[in-house]
């Protein structure tokens, strides 16, 4: 058989090897095996598309076929040469100087497959056979397959120079549909194919476009390529030149298609996973596996290549397009992945790529902004004052823009770009537009709005809408208000806080020129003009009075030349006027203003033409400009939720009360409001009838005060009265009222009856005892009224009912209150001065001994009490007679109706049948008459 690769030389040569070295056979078992079971496990495709392509150098054909059971793969270009069959059978050399297989020893892919593969070649074949490689051997153990090599007389199928066949043994399946699966990718990597065939599908290449059996594909390449520095430290077998490349998946019309994470190709796949959104095609160095990237400066040299690349694949697509395929932050899935994106973000950084909104150069990202939403229109209209500025439709890609640090603006920083600038007002009103519809879809971006320019009529520009008003109304006449230019108007700018002036709001926008009327009038200035537009607006707004009190600051002229505030001037021939004190500051409305406007529009900026109320619906303090508010205020247990209170009620003549209570009470408003709250605290304290508080004097009908107060000396209505303040009932609710009443009940002149006496004195115990009235802020009167009606320093209280015939001037409550009355007086209880035992003797006597006692508990249905009374002939204490008496727990009483009666009551715990129980002693039959 031929040999024209000289194959009998190589077979001996490797026999000679394994019989002078026992280990040598055993290292090439070994070595041949790690290349099978790691390195070249699942890359037999690649590996014989590799050998193909480089055979080819460029517009090869490969073809892969399965016959009789063998996998055939022919391909064109250059045929075996002997240097590669050497290469073939050995574990270490390389017939390849440069591209892909570098170290020759990809061929062990096929033992995935095969224990006999062969090649066929026009310059002839060569075979390698596990069977006899051991009977050559002369072993029966491992032995490896391609160290031993033997010539062949095949030959390649028509149109094709070479092409491996390797019988298949059992179990490998599904060769050919792999195969397919891995054609694109090895057409990307290896630019030596043009035409690929397994099987009966077909691929091939068209430029940047892959043909599929499914259809085309269609990819971006960038490659570059140079020579690596001479300092790199490569190895003898390698050689200098570098090339990279990109390919990015695109549809048919250049959009990039979404890309799943990938490996480095060197050019052939490698471990390296990446994440990047193109395949990296590169010749970087490998180790023997080649399954990593060998490091070192070769390596480092061929990265920073690749990354300076980059740009050049975002400047082939559209420019709306690019920043799909920036890498984006993440966790990196290798070392190379991370070295790779850090350096391609780098040169993005500086690169010009971004398209700007306005035409002319491109940006990149360092000088580049982009707005915070993708509003074609908000960056047409703010791209001429924000240079820089990218086209708006890229906000779709922030995350990637943010990743080569492009600042994206806030809305708030938009407007603050555009303060201070002069625009037309209806480019003003464009910019409107598209915020209104940012706004529409987030209603958040409000609230970075609230600064934005807005143009008003008079020429000026405002930061802001809030305070300027938009209005339909004729504003010729109104000086210093911020109306919007009507140019510029847009729904919009009410959102902000802009407001649509109808009267009511263009009045509102007055109040500082209210203010500080009075100050330009006396400084000479024109206020006629402003009273006359301020009195209209609110004829127009139709203002009710007090309901916006800045506007009694208006300056208005009053009768006597002088310019007021309009809440100091009252309208002339008012009934108000005839209340007032002589020394009132309130002056009196000019007769030309009085009559050119109706009195309640004067009214509504606070001109007086009677009392007027003034409403706080939340007040949180005494600053309602109210006679003594703040001492109101204090007086209240809790503060008030609601103000509602009558003005100028200390403007009143100390002798005109009974006329003002009847002008308060002739208006349904004043009349409601003067019965509670702050009117009515300040008409009890400050209102005068006949030169007294009201509290001074009784009703006429207050019968239950005669005596103790006087009536009233007015011809007010009862009902006016109580309003004021006039007392109505025997009523102690302060301490003032207790001192009050007190000196009354102690004044010697006074004739009180003696059931008012005992009233009183109750009602003011039931103070104390109510926590109404501490005795600690009352001085104790230095005279009481007793019971019998004599004014006396002398008394006591009596605190139990046996006491009072051996008490000399008492004062009488029910015995409960006795205490506190006693403390409230600061006099004794009569108990502290009595003698506890009485002075006569008696006798015991059983209750139920008592018959007449029997008969009467049975009649009153009261059970006959336990024990019984000390029964005396005649009962004295301190040499005086008394009915009945208690010493602690005993019992004494003579022996007479009332005495017993007295008794057996208390004995009962029924005190207050006392004189039932008598008048039945007397006589039993009184209990049905």
């Amino acid at each position: 058989m031929n040999d024209p690769f000289g194959t009998a030389a190589l077979r001996e040569s490797v026999l000679i090897s394994w019989r002078s070295s026992p280990t040598r056979l055993r290292e090439d078992v070994n070595a041949e095996e790690d290349l099978v079971l790691g390195g070249y496990r699942d890359r037999l495709f690649i590996e014989l598309a590799q050998n193909a392509s480089d055979a080819a150098g460029g517009d090869g054909s490969l073809r892969v076929s399965i016959v009789d059971n063998e996998l055939r793969v022919a391909n064109t270009g250059e045929p075996l040469t002997r240097q590669g069959v050497e290469s073939l059978a050995s574990l270490r050399a390389s017939a390849k100087q440069q591209g892909v297989g570098r170290f020759g020893v990809g061929f062990a892919a096929v033992l995935t497959v095969s224990d006999a593969p062969r090649i066929v070649s026009t310059t002839g074949g060569v075979g390698f056979d596990i069977a006899r490689t051991r009977d050559e051997a002369g072993v029966t153990d491992r032995v490896p397959v391609l160290r031993l090599v033997w010539p062949t007389d095949e030959t390649p199928p028509d149109g094709f120079t070479t092409e491996v066949r390797l019988p298949l043994r059992d179990g490998v399946d599904g060769l050919l549909d792999e195969f397919a699966g891995q054609v694109v990718d090895i057409m990307l990597a290896l630019d030596g194919l043009h035409r690929v065939e397994i099987g009966a599908q077909t691929w091939w290449r068209d430029g940047n476009t892959i043909h599929t059996p499914t259809g085309p594909t269609h990819w971006v390449i960038v490659r570059d390529d140079g020579d690596l520095p001479h300092d790199v430290g490569l190895g003898a077998e390698a050689r200098p030149q570098w090339t990279v490349c990109w390919a990015l998946a695109v549809d048919e019309h250049g959009e990039p298609l979404p890309h799943d994470t990938d490996v480095l190709h060197a050019p052939t796949p490698t471990d390296e996973r990446l994440s990047l959104p193109a395949r990296l095609i590169a010749t970087l160095p490998v180790e023997p596996s080649r399954r990593h990237v060998r490091p070192g400066p070769a390596t480092d040299h061929v990265l920073a290549a690749a990354a300076r690349a980059y740009p050049r694949l975002l400047d082939a697509l559209d420019p709306l397009s690019r920043p799909r395929i920036v890498p984006l932050p993440g966790f990196p899935l290798s070392e190379i992945d991370e070295r790779l994106r850090q350096a391609i973000v780098a040169e993005l950084r500086t690169a010009r790529w971004l398209a700007p909104a306005r035409d002319g150069r491109l940006l990149s990202p360092a000088e580049a902004r982009l707005l915070p939403v993708p509003s074609k229109e908000l960056a047409d209209s703010v791209a001429e004052y924000l240079p820089g500025l990218v086209k708006a439709q890229l906000v779709e890609d922030a995350a990637a823009l943010a990743a080569v640090d492009v600042v994206r603006l806030r809305l708030s920083d938009v407007v603050d770009q555009l303060t201070g600038i002069t625009r037309p007002p209806e480019e003003w009103r464009r910019l409107y537009e598209a915020l209104a519809r940012i706004a529409d879809n987030d209603p958040s971006a409000l609230d970075d709005l609230g600064g934005l320019p807005v143009p008003l009529i008079d020429g000026r520009t405002v930061p802001g809408p809030r305070g300027t008003l938009v209005s339909d109304l004729d504003l010729s006449s109104m000086d210093g208000v911020n109306v919007v230019h009507p140019d510029a108007v847009h729904p919009l700018l009410e959102r902000l806080g802009a407001q649509h002036a109808g009267p009511a709001e263009l009045l509102a926008s007055m109040a500082a020129h209210v203010e500080h009327s009075i100050e330009d009038a006396e400084s000479g200035l024109d206020t006629e003009g402003l009273a006359n537009t301020v009195l209209r607006l609110v004829s127009e707004a139709g203002v009710r009075p007090g309901e916006e009190p800045w506007l009694g600051a208006l300056a208005l002229r009053a009768v006597d030349g002088d310019w007021r505030r309009a809440d100091e001037l009252a309208l002339p021939g008012s009934r108000f006027l005839a209340v007032l004190d002589k020394e009132s500051p309130l002056g009196v409305l000019g007769d030309a203003v009085a009559e050119q406007w109706p009195p309640h529009v004067l009214a509504a900026v606070g001109v007086l033409g009677g009392f007027t109320i003034v409403v706080d619906e939340a007040p949180t303090g005494p600053d309602h400009d109210l006679a003594d508010e703040a001492d109101w205020w204090d007086d209240q247990p809790e503060p008030p939720v609601r103000l509602e209170a009558v003005r100028d009620l200390d403007l009143v003549a100390d002798d005109a009360w009974p006329a003002a209570i009847r002008l308060l009470a002739s208006e349904p408003d004043t009349w409601r409001v003067m019965r509670t709250g702050y009117t009515a605290w300040w008409i009890a304290h400050h209102a005068l009838l006949a030169g007294e508080p009201p509290s001074y004097w009784r009703l006429h009908d207050a019968d239950e005060l005669a005596g103790l107060y006087d009536v009233a000396p007015t011809d007010l209505e009862p009902e006016h009265q109580a309003l004021l303040g006039v007392r109505a009932e025997l009523a102690v609710e302060s301490t003032e009222d207790a001192i009050d009443l007190l000196d009354r009940l102690a004044d010697p002149a006074r004739t009180v009856s003696r059931g008012i006496t005992h009233r009183a004195y109750t009602v003011l115990a039931e103070a104390v005892r109510d926590h109404v009235v501490d005795p600690a802020d009352v001085d104790p009167p230095p005279e009481v009224r007793t019971a019998d009606g004599e004014v006396t320093d002398n008394a006591a209280v009596l605190d139990a009912p046996w006491l009072a015939p051996v008490t000399d001037g008492y004062v009488a409550v029910d015995f409960d209150l006795a205490v506190l009355l006693a403390e409230l007086l600061d006099i004794p209880l009569a108990s502290e001065a009595a003698p506890p035992t009485p002075e006569s003797t008696g006798e015991p006597v059983g209750w139920a001994d008592l018959g007449a006692v029997v008969d009467v508990c049975d009649l009153a249905d009261l059970p006959v009490p336990q024990g019984g009374p000390i029964v005396h002939e005649r009962l004295t204490v301190v040499d005086r007679n008394v009915p009945w008496w208690v010493d602690g727990d005993v019992i004494h009483c003579e022996d007479s109706t009332e005495g017993l009666a007295r008794a057996l009551a208390w004995a009962t715990g029924r005190w207050e049948d006392r004189h039932l129980l008598a008048a039945l002693l007397d006589d039993p039959d009184n209990y049905v008459s």
